[in-house]
């Protein structure tokens, strides 16, 4: 017979592994790419001690003369607070009545709920990759009852709660409306609820995941961003926290792609082993390839992921990398630093599964409090205004 014990013991002993691994290994491939550690974690931020430039203390000289002086390594500590990542499941009391006498029904039903959870986790983990922190998902162009026209549409689908924020994400002008429908066309999402006015979405505002405004993680947005920060260091004086850009490329080429690697290695001693781009990017590098009768070689990642290679590099598509954008990277500077891996949120008895106050249901909710460090920003490339295919 199922209880809400049996059930609640499930989610912490069956389920939570299983997740967890989907949620590490299964998001994307360059998350599967870049290592995940508990290290440098101290209290609510992550305090990284990076090495930069080279030790001074060499030198030639003469034979009897002075020895160089000495001039040890340039260090820097990187800060960022851990943020919040949140995943939430929600089964109702009838449901549970409803199978409680048959183990089957209520296992079906268990994952259901997980594999929803899942895919809506991985797609917004997936997506603060590639963002700058700030939750954006896209820019108010327009709005007309409950339709909101925006700039792109590539980072909203279906069954999405957002919010509408201010062009500064100061203020929340309209809160927790669910996404029913995305046209991909004319670059629209239609919300639940009453009619939006122009004066609650005006054009600039910005549409973020609800309560997620400049709370998710650091991704590529950040850091090949024009913040004048970055980890709490200001980019004017520490020049090695910017990265190569290589702006209004057109058409792609080994040439341009080659360029890039170059810079990085000459000037960084930094060596790509990962490059990522929209699918539209691939699509043209496999053109440019096919013009000149060259092979498509493909490669397979860890996680089972298939890849283009490039002298070795493997080449991966993914659907939140900006569009006409390449990222050529060393995903050895790159780390998750957490204070622990995927957790369910567990009230003062222990118990995970809890009656949400006012409502026949209960919900479970997974924790991870991490954020995304990179020690060498110089080390890293973007290619960008690419045209796509």
């Amino acid at each position: 017979m199922v209880t809400m014990t049996s059930a609640d013991k499930a989610l912490k002993t069956l389920y939570l592994g299983a997740v967890a691994e989907q949620l590490n290994t299964e998001v994307n491939p360059l998350l599967t790419a870049i290592k995940q550690t508990t290290t440098d974690v101290w209290g609510k931020e992550v305090r990284r001690l990076v090495k930069y430039g080279v030790n001074g203390g060499v030198g030639a000289g003469d034979e009897d003369g002075d020895l160089p002086s000495a001039a040890g390594n340039n260090y820097e500590q990187l800060v960022s607070t851990l943020k919040n990542l949140y995943g939430t499941i929600e089964i109702s009391d009838k449901a549970i009545r409803a199978s409680e006498r048959d183990v089957g029904a209520f296992v079906n039903l268990l994952n259901a709920e997980m594999e929803g959870l899942v895919k809506s986790s991985s797609f917004n983990f997936g997506r603060m990759l590639y963002g700058d922190g700030t939750g954006k998902l896209a820019t108010v162009k327009g709005v007309s009852a409950n339709v909101i026209t925006c700039d792109t549409v590539q980072n909203v689908f279906e069954g999405m709660v957002i919010d509408v924020k201010t062009a500064n994400l100061a203020d929340t002008t309209v809160s927790s409306r669910r996404v029913i429908a995305v046209d991909r066309v004319a670059k629209s999402i239609t919300v639940n609820g009453g009619a939006i006015t122009t004066t609650e979405a005006p054009v600039g505002s910005i549409i973020t995941v609800q309560g997620s405004a400049n709370k998710e993680i650091t991704g590529l947005g950040a850091i090949f961003g024009d913040s004048a920060t970055l980890y709490g260091l200001d980019r004017s004086a520490n020049k090695w926290l910017i990265p190569y850009k290589h702006e209004n490329v057109g058409e792609i080429s080994e040439t341009v792609i080659q360029k890039a690697i170059d810079e990085l290695d000459d000037n960084y001693g930094s060596k790509v082993n990962f490059i990522v781009c929209s699918s539209g990017v691939k699509r043209a590098f496999q053109k440019y390839l096919s013009s000149y009768k060259r092979n498509l070689d493909v490669m397979e990642l860890k996680g089972g992921y298939k890849a283009l290679s490039y002298n070795g590099i493997p080449i991966v598509s993914d659907r939140f990398c900006p569009e006409g954008t390449m990222f050529l990277l060393n995903t050895d500077d790159f780390a998750l630093h957490q204070l622990c891996d995927w957790k369910w949120l567990e009230s003062e008895d222990g118990k995970v599964l809890r009656q949400k106050a006012g409502k026949p249901t209960y919900t479970a909710t997974l924790v991870k409090y991490a954020d995304l460090i990179c020690t060498r920003p110089c080390g890293q490339a973007m290619l960008s205004g690419i045209t796509e295919e």
